[in-house]
């Protein structure tokens, strides 16, 4: 078995003000940290992670607090997996969050189809929030270190709603190309 490595970050930050504290802690999960516990985190170790947690070590002795940087490793395989699950859990909770807003989206194009509601306004909105699921997703995905459960669903939801957007705009342009045909002109 390979050896896992991590990034372990402690840190304490004075309480006030609370915006610094909840921002450092906004950058932590950003990067994909998991907590053991308040002021605990873990990253895999990367050069790439190990030059962000540097940076967030200096910006901690910025806010007078104290950070220790350290690399570690798992004593045994049970250990490295109580890690791992970690990470898998945290991604895990993001992409329910993710499949509940294909959810929304699928329940807008739904909406929008069942009233016939067929505008070029209308699809550039959807577009629109399909481009922001794309990109969500793919944000979770570069911080999915160790293949979350939920991964596989996410990608098929949303190429499901890729798909229904698709649909959704063949209904915009036929229903735009009738009412050009019968003298109506293009939507205001």
């Amino acid at each position: 078995m390979t050896t896992v490595k991590w990034l372990l970050l402690t840190y304490k930050v004075p309480a006030d003000p609370s915006r610094r504290r909840v921002a450092l802690w906004r950058k932590l999960k950003g990067l994909g940290a998991v907590y053991l516990q308040g002021g605990v985190c873990l990253l895999p170790r990367t050069d790439e992670h190990l030059r962000a947690l540097k940076i967030v070590e200096h910006e901690v002795v910025g806010m007078a607090g104290e950070a220790v940087l350290l690399e570690s490793a798992p004593l045994d395989p049970a250990q490295a997996e109580k890690v791992v699950a970690r990470f898998r859990a945290d991604r895990d909770e993001e992409y329910r969050e993710f499949l509940g807003r294909c959810d929304d989206f699928e329940a807008e194009i739904a909406k929008e189809t069942e009233a016939r509601h067929f505008t070029y306004a209308e699809l550039e909105e959807n577009d629109v929030d399909l481009r922001k699921l794309k990109g969500w997703l793919e944000k979770i995905r570069r911080l999915d270190f160790y293949g979350a459960a939920l991964a596989g669903e996410a990608r098929e939801r949303l190429a499901g709603c890729e798909e229904l957007l698709d649909g959704y705009a063949h209904r915009v342009f036929a229903a735009q190309e009738e009412s050009r045909s019968a003298g109506g002109g293009d939507e205001p």
